[in-house]
């Protein structure tokens, strides 16, 4: 099998709510637009990744993957997912690019076996409970308003994106806790907000409240930071999130005691065989490899590995209430059980509404 072309478009979305996040951090609406990466096979068998960024996708496409991927092999995923980050040292790619091939080729692998790739990856299981991981609302009230209509939904697990502010979150985490009882799966994200002292503060909270875990209060520059938050507190630590490196990087955190759980998925590290290596590194440790949330690619990846917990699922609105990703009755999401990911387009739609292409 060769790859005979390689197309990408930029496309927009109808999302029309900006997402609101803790001060800080400019509001923003990344759903709004999409990139899809399009890999075409001498055998008829195409791949398919989807990024958050349309134009970048179409200018990484047009730059780097057309003269890396035009000839080669699809099959030989391994080789090709390091001759990307061999690009990166001269590419300095924007993260969400460093697994975008990758998504689309281990597409053609498991289209070329027929079976979902969840299947193809090991398969765990074909469905994963998902979480509700809310964006940043404006006032107590609203929160408790939307975690009840989750838990209307299904969901038996809620995680916070509060205000950045650690006073006012541990008292929203702890009215959260009173309001929804003790048998409902409560998390919370600082999204990077906090220095060293405010986060072992409202991780003391947190620990209070009984939450599960506490994600990236800091930035992942400094893994002393995170070692001692960790040294601090009795909560488990979820980390390297966005730090860039894949399961290099994830390994520095493990091997530090920087982190009590590590972050994995397509989007942030390096496609599916990126997350792969981080989530068999995690399970050497006995430690859990927590998935970003996503499509697809990463409901796949969730149901093809045993050491991860829940599916994130972006929540966003008062009225209406938006759901990043559809959620079954009981609060689980299963896989997608034809072969390859299971994105499904209609192409000659796309190559007419493109705003962007190649």
């Amino acid at each position: 099998m060769k790859i005979v072309d390689v197309k990408a478009y930029a496309v927009k979305q109808n999302v029309a709510i900006p997402f609101k996040w803790r001060k800080g951090l400019p509001e923003g609406s990344h759903l709004n637009e999409m990139g899809i990466l399009r890999i075409l096979t001498d055998e008829g068998i195409e791949g398919v990744a989807v990024a958050q960024r349309g134009l970048m996708t179409v200018d990484y496409t047009k730059r780097r993957l057309k003269d890396l991927l035009i000839g080669r092999d699809p099959l030989l995923k391994e080789q090709l997912w390091h001759e990307m980050w061999e690009l990166d040292r001269a590419e300095e790619f924007q993260i969400y690019y460093m697994g975008l091939p990758d998504i689309a080729l281990w597409d053609i692998t498991a289209k070329k076996a027929g079976m979902p790739l969840y299947q193809l990856l090991g398969g765990s299981r074909d469905r994963v409970q998902a979480y509700a991981s809310t964006v940043t609302f404006d006032t107590t009230e609203e929160y408790l308003r939307v975690a009840d209509y989750c838990l209307e939904k299904g969901y038996r697990a809620i995680k916070l994106h509060a205000w950045g502010d650690a006073k006012a979150d541990a008292k929203l985490c702890q009215a959260l806790r009173k309001h929804v009882g003790d048998d409902i799966c409560l998390m919370y994200d600082g999204s990077a907000g906090f220095d060293l002292q405010d986060s072992i503060y409202l991780g003391k909270a947190l620990e209070q409240a009984d939450y599960y875990w506490y994600e990236e209060p800091m930035r992942e520059f400094s893994l002393w930071n995170y070692k001692k938050l960790c040294d601090e507190l009795t909560i488990p630590v979820l980390a390297a999130e966005t730090s860039d490196g894949a399961h290099w990087n994830a390994a520095d955190f493990i091997a530090h005691g920087a982190c009590d759980l590590i972050r994995t998925g397509t989007v942030l590290k390096g496609g599916i065989t990126g997350s792969l290596r981080i989530a068999h590194l995690a399970d050497s440790f006995g430690m859990k490899a927590e998935i970003h949330g996503g499509d697809q690619a990463n409901v796949q990846l969730a149901c093809g590995i045993n050491n991860n917990s829940f599916f994130e699922v972006l929540v966003w609105g008062t009225g209406p209430i938006g759901f990043g990703y559809p959620v079954e009755e009981d609060g689980y999401i299963t896989a997608p059980q034809g072969p390859g990911i299971g994105y499904q387009f209609d192409w000659e739609e796309i190559e007419r509404t493109a705003y962007a292409k190649v």
